[in-house]
C-alpha cells in the first residue's frame, strides 16, 4: 500500500511507497521510498541507513523532510531487522559485514535502478554510519552524511551512563543473544531485535581497536571491510550531539579516524550553554527539525570542495586521535569544537 501524506514544512506531497529490495545475496529486504509527487527525474538520490536494531520505521519523519526538499529517500531494513527479520530465528544469521556487503550494496543498486541519472548519497544513523563506511559500492557514492556515528566501543560511552550502557551491550546482550539465538531487544524497550551475531559483534567492542573476527565472524571479511573504509575517499558530513551518550566526541573521532582518505566537514549540535537535549536518537524528533536542513544543505551543495564548508554552514574541524581527546578531559579542558549548533 501506498501512502501519500503533505510534508507541512514545504508544502510538498510525500509518497511513501512500499519496496522488496534483493540484497546482493539475493536475501529480500523490506523497506520503502519517500519521494515528492511531483518529482519523477531528481539530480540526486539517498539511501538511508539506520541505527543497528532499528527499523527505518523510526525515522520517517526525517525520511520525508528530506523527500520533501527534493531527495527522494530509498529505506529499508537490515536483514534480521524490523520488516527484514526472518519468519523465525532458528538457523538465521546474519553479521555486520552481511548487512554492509549484501544489504547496503542491494539498496544502492536498487536505488541506482530507479534512478539512473541521479547523484546517490547515503545518510546514516550510529552503527548505520559503519555499515555506509564499509561497503563496496561505497566509492561510487557522491556524498555520504553520518550522524552521530561510532565504533561501539564501550570505553567510549559518555559518563555517568558508561558502566550502565557497557553492562547492557557488553554484559546482558551476548548472554541473552547465546540463550535466545538473537537478542530480545524489543521485548527490553530497546528497539528492534538484533540477529545473533550481530549482537555479538558489536558485545566484542571491549578495547580501543577492531578486532576482526573476535565475535567468530569471517575475519577476512571484516578485515576487508576495514580495509575499504580506509581507502573511502567521499566527500562526507559527520553530525555528532554534545549529550549523546553512545556517540560523544570521543567516539566520533575514533570513527572517523578509520576515515583518514574521505574529506569531512563537522558540525557538533548543542554544545552551546543552555541547550536542549537531543541525545543519540533525539534529532529524528520533530521537535528538533530544525537542524534537519544541515543534512538537506550539505545533500543539495557540491561537497566538501565546492563551498559548504566555507559557507557558514559547517567548517573543517582536525581529526585528533581519541587519546588527544582523553588528554583533554584529563587536563580539564573541553575538547575543542567548531561551529556548535
Amino acid at each position: 500500500m501506498t501512502a501519500t501524506d503533505e510534508d507541512p514544512s514545504q508544502g510538498a506531497t510525500i509518497v511513501e511507497s512500499p519496496v522488496a529490495i534483493e540484497a546482493r545475496d539475493g536475501y529480500r529486504l523490506g523497506g520503502a521510498l519517500f519521494a515528492r509527487a511531483d518529482l519523477a527525474d531528481p539530480a540526486d538520490a539517498v539511501v538511508f541507513n539506520a541505527g543497528g536494531g532499528l527499523s527505518y520505521l523510526r525515522y520517517r519523519h526525517f525520511l520525508r523532510h528530506l523527500a520533501a526538499a527534493g531527495f527522494p529517500v530509498l529505506a529499508y531494513d537490515y536483514r534480521g531487522v524490523g520488516r527484514s527479520r526472518p519468519a523465525r530465528w532458528r538457523g538465521f544469521d546474519a553479521g555486520i559485514e552481511d548487512w554492509s556487503e549484501f544489504d547496503q550494496a542491494g539498496a544502492i543498486a536498487a536505488l541506482r535502478a530507479r534512478f539512473p541519472a541521479a547523484r546517490l548519497a547515503t545518510v546514516s544513523h550510529s552503527v548505520g554510519c559503519m555499515v555506509a563506511a564499509t561497503a563496496p559500492d561505497a566509492p561510487a557514492l557522491h556524498q555520504m552524511v553520518f550522524i552521530a556515528p561510532h565504533t561501539a566501543y564501550w570505553g567510549d560511552y559518555l559518563q555517568p551512563w558508561r558502566l550502565p550502557m557497557a553492562l547492557m551491550w557488553h554484559g546482558v546482550m551476548p548472554v541473552a543473544a547465546r540463550v535466545f539465538g538473537y537478542f530480545p531487544a524489543a521485548r527490553l524497550g530497546l528497539g528492534d531485535d538484533l540477529p545473533r551475531r550481530v549482537a555479538l559483534q558489536w558485545a566484542s567492542r571491549r578495547t580501543p581497536d577492531y578486532r576482526p573476527g573476535a565475535a567468530g565472524g569471517d575475519r577476512a571479511r571484516e578485515s576487508d571491510a576495514l580495509d575499504r573504509m580506509a581507502r573511502l575517499s567521499v566527500p562526507a558530513l559527520a553530525i555528532s550531539i554534545a549529550d549523546d551518550a553512545f556517540a560523544p566526541e570521543i567516539a566520533v573521532r575514533r570513527f572517523l579516524m578509520g576515515l583518514p582518505n574521505a574529506p569531512v566537514v563537522r558540525r557538533v549540535l548543542g554544545a552551546h550553554e543552555g541547550a536542549a537535549a537531543i541525545g543519540h536518537f533525539g534529532l529524528f524528533r520533530r521537535i528538533h527539525r530544525r537542524y534537519w536542513t544541515i543534512v538537506s544543505r550539505f545533500l543539495g551543495s557540491n561537497g566538501v570542495a565546492h563551498g559548504f564548508a566555507s559557507s557558514g554552514a559547517s567548517k573543517r574541524l582536525p581529526i585528533r586521535t581519541p587519546d588527544a581527546v582523553r588528554v583533554e578531559r584529563r587536563s580539564g579542558a573541553a575538547p575543542r569544537r567548531t561551529d556548535e549548533g
